[in-house]
């Protein structure tokens, strides 16, 4: 209890300074309009799904693709930037309301932020080409993850709701990676479910530990992208201002969708956008990084 309530402390006071950061980055960037309502729909719609364990980030980078929302340069930014509040908010929900070993959480939630700083200082520097590439082929690696996932091709999770010392440094190695992995763009939800899975974890104890890890890893990342001026603020608080009434409607309201259908048209939209990603890091090679604000 002690632990959980840390968390949540810890959660509060780091949102905080991520909204302060923000606000201090967007008096030099594009801060003069209100988001369009397409950048709040983003928002409200990637959100929702996220809550109920679809994911956002493949479904946000496909939307802004076939959108045109932001440039691609931007796109990891804006997303981990606009996506962190609602997961704090979707964090707070998981963490009061889902039972996990306390240690497993607090032990996984650090070493994901840790990843996520890495991480992010090295999605800053890369060039536009670069992104293109990684976010394409993080892509098609969440479609692939979603598809095996339809077709009931990894374990379906146990009761557990801890970890032995061998599983849990097993996790605690993957996540350090994820996180890092999350910088480029390419989500964590389904190779985390996958991995808990895997693990005999009980599917609904992982919700804490990812919606945990999400928050803290997303605006510890978002930081080094608020510093490097790679993001869109308007479209980023866009994905805000819709993104945290997306979340209580799914956590607090929805009770069933018609989730199958509902994941098998994500596999397409994502597949789409993953193509049309490397499409454009093929046909307009850019050779020149992108150069840093003074």
């Amino acid at each position: 209890m002690i632990i959980r309530t840390t968390l949540l402390v810890i959660l509060t006071a780091l949102a905080l300074v991520f909204i302060a950061g923000w606000v201090h980055a967007s008096r030099s960037l594009d801060r003069k309009q209100l988001p369009k309502p397409i950048q709040a729909a983003i928002g409200f719609i990637t959100d929702f799904l996220d809550t109920l364990g679809v994911g956002s980030f493949a479904t946000t980078t496909a939307a802004y693709k076939l959108f045109d929302v932001v440039p691609d340069e931007k796109l990891v930014g804006t997303m981990i930037i606009g996506h962190s509040i609602p997961v704090v908010v979707q964090a707070f929900i998981f963490l009061v309301v889902v039972r996990v070993d306390p240690i497993v959480l607090a032990s996984l939630i650090l070493v994901s932020v840790i990843g996520s700083w890495i991480g992010a200082g090295v999605a800053t520097r890369l060039p536009r080409r670069a992104i293109q590439i990684a976010i394409g082929t993080g892509l098609l690696a969440a479609a692939f993850f979603m598809l095996m996932g339809q077709l009931g091709a990894y374990p379906v999770g146990g009761t557990a709701l801890t970890l032995t010392p061998v599983k849990l440094v097993i996790a605690l190695v993957v996540n350090l990676l994820l996180g890092a992995m999350l910088m480029l763009g390419i989500g964590s939800y389904a190779p985390s479910l996958i991995l808990f899975s895997v693990l005999g974890m009980d599917p609904r104890a992982a919700f804490p530990i990812m919606m945990g890890s999400g928050a803290m890893m997303a605006m510890a990342g978002g930081l080094r992208f608020m510093k490097a001026g790679r993001f869109d603020s308007r479209a980023a608080l866009g994905l805000t201002l819709g993104g945290i009434p997306g979340v209580l409607v799914a956590g607090l309201l929805v009770k069933s969708l018609p989730l199958n259908a509902l994941r098998w048209m994500v596999i397409a939209v994502v597949t789409c956008a993953a193509a049309m990603m490397v499409k454009s890091a093929v046909n307009k090679p850019v050779l020149a990084t992108v150069s840093r604000p003074s």
